[in-house]
């Protein structure tokens, strides 16, 4: 396996100025076509029934309007009307991206639920005697461009008929008002409240914004779904305020569209990531019962001795809050702690969390990893590297990455990786692959880190220079979490199809808390540079995480505010 090429798509253009046009996005596939999944209820059928509103996901457009420059700089978005709308669906709305990256977006179309039709699962009635989807009373001009190389844009808002939301906005290249038409409305009891994410695009000249859109509220018990569409607006907006347009809500509990336990298995098989490790990792993965087997300890507060722990965890305390009355420890012996904190590749197993994402319309199959120990940190300080004793050391560490899988298609959609105390969602075009459509993830040294490319990364001031390095790189430490897993959670499928373990339900922390002096370490480095510098310094280590001053063990995966909700971005 090794050997293997790795795909990673890049972006392979010359240099172009701001009065050259970029040449149009070109569809992105994974390296690999997606196999036909087992059989099952509704997942990768095409279609999601969300109760009153069944969805299908569109990813086929025509470009409506582009724009070349944003702020100067060859990036520019284009804006698309989606094409290929099956019959009896409706449109909600147009989808933008940014230029500089491969055409990889949808947006969802909707028709109302057939309820004689078989195949259409359902458990949700609603009262209401109003129809789900409703042409717009009429639009609303929000903003146009000037009339120029690129042509006009005129973008409008739908205005939604009373108790009734608009999901998008539609785009245009003539003043002309848009046909009612050309899209609905939907329902507002249907509906969830959504937020801007990221920005798209920026006018040059106009105070004019571009952002796409998700539902404010996110986790795997939340029912909000994202449309695709796009948000615009000539004035400020903040993250948290409620926009003119709404994203959807699963009224479905049965969650039709998520994987059976067979699927899972196959979508594991097939997208499995490999885990790589760094040439000089000193302190590997283990299975956690490698990890009790060989001498971890379970202290009471109020206790001086510890106690062994059963291999499969039984004897530990379960339920219940991390309160500080309990923790693990390494062996007592010195020989014992050694060796548990190099770890154990050969027991080491990814442990799986299944749950629905984005109201049921994608599954999170979160990966997560065990190592006995963390490391010190290793400091960079302009072009000097200063290995730490003990700052950023701690007892045990879990880390996690998550494939986010679309209900639509069982395509690999994003992956997310956990970087410490946040992350980020990475989107499948980003990625480096291996043996197909198995993405790579590289572990960072000691920290253990997930990125999407092998590199130094800098937890701290880059334009200064200044942090704790994450070095990652591929080496002959790795795990293929492709076979070497096991599922431990899978809520939504009900009681005993997943037996979770006795460890999982550990709600303490999983190391002692060990406060030593490591400010004193920071403090001869600080005196050791030029005095222009220090200041700058002293404020960054100040940002450090607390932990870092501290050997303090984390909680296990169920006391991560992600079990249940979203990922921490």
């Amino acid at each position: 396996m090794l050997g293997c090429e790795c795909f990673c798509w890049h972006d392979k253009r010359s240099d172009y100025d701001e009065f050259t046009p970029l040449p149009q996005p070109q569809p992105f596939s994974l390296p690999s076509p997606i196999p036909d999944w087992p059989p099952g209820q509704g997942f990768a059928t095409g279609k999601i029934n969300l109760g009153e509103l069944e969805v299908v996901k569109i990813t086929k457009f025509e470009s409506v309007w582009s724009c070349d420059s944003l702020h100067g700089k060859p990036k520019g978005a284009t804006f698309y009307k989606p094409v290929g709308i099956p019959d009896g669906f409706f449109c909600l709305g147009y989808y933008c991206q940014p230029n500089d990256q491969p055409l990889r977006g949808y947006v969802l179309v909707a028709r109302e639920r057939e309820g004689s039709t078989p195949e259409v699962y359902r458990e949700y009635d609603s009262d209401s005697d109003f129809p789900a989807l409703k042409k717009p009373v009429n639009y609303s001009l929000i903003w146009s461009s000037d009339l120029d190389r690129n042509g006009c844009g005129f973008f409008w808002l739908p205005n939604a008929p009373t108790g009734y939301k608009a999901m998008g906005i539609l785009v245009t290249d003539t003043p002309e008002e848009p046909d009612d038409d050309k899209v609905r409305c939907v329902r507002e009891d249907l509906t969830e409240t959504c937020e801007i994410k990221d920005t798209i695009h920026v006018a040059s000249a106009d105070p004019f914004q571009v952002w796409n859109t998700r539902p404010c509220k996110r986790g795997m018990c939340c029912k909000g779904v994202s449309v695709g569409t796009f948000f615009c607006s000539t004035y400020f907006v903040s993250e948290n305020e409620e926009l003119e347009i709404a994203c959807l809500k699963n009224l479905d509990p049965t969650l039709h569209a998520m994987p059976d336990l067979n699927q899972i298995h196959a979508l594991i098989n097939h997208y499995g990531a490999t885990v790589f490790f760094h040439p000089d990792e000193d302190c590997l993965p283990s299975s956690v019962q490698w990890f009790f087997k060989n001498g971890a300890l379970l202290y009471e507060d109020g206790k001086l001795k510890g106690k062994s722990i059963d291999y499969q965890g039984s004897n530990l305390p379960s339920g219940g809050a991390n309160d500080g009355a309990f923790w693990i420890d390494l062996p007592g012996d010195n020989n014992g702690r050694d060796n548990v904190k190099k770890g154990n590749l050969e027991s080491a197993e990814l442990y799986v969390h299944v749950k629905p994402a984005v109201g049921g319309t994608f599954t999170d199959i979160v990966m997560w990893i065990f190592c006995p120990f963390n490391g010190p940190a290793n400091l960079k300080i302009g072009l000097m590297n200063i290995q730490m004793n003990k700052l950023g050391q701690h007892v045990s560490d879990w880390e996690h990455f998550t494939l986010r899988i679309s209900n639509f298609t069982g395509e690999l959609w994003q992956v997310y990786f956990s970087q410490h105390s946040g992350g980020k969602w990475v989107d499948a075009f980003d990625l480096e692959y291996i043996e197909g459509n198995k993405p790579i993830i590289y572990s960072s040294r000691h920290g253990h880190a997930s990125f999407p490319h092998p590199g130094t990364y800098l937890q701290g001031s880059v334009k200064l220079g200044i942090g704790i390095r994450n070095d990652a790189a591929r080496s002959k430490y790795f795990v293929d979490s492709s076979t070497r897993y096991r599922i431990v959670a899978a809520e939504y499928l009900g009681d005993g199809v997943v037996t979770e373990p006795c460890w999982l339900n550990y709600m303490r922390e999983w190391g002692p808390t060990i406060v030593y002096d490591s400010r004193s370490e920071l403090d001869r480095i600080i005196n050791m540079l030029p005095f222009f510098v220090r200041f700058s310094v002293e404020n960054i280590f100040d940002l450090f995480p607390t932990e870092l001053y501290g050997e303090e063990g984390p909680t296990g995966p169920k006391e991560k505010d992600s079990w249940e909700g979203d990922e921490r971005c």
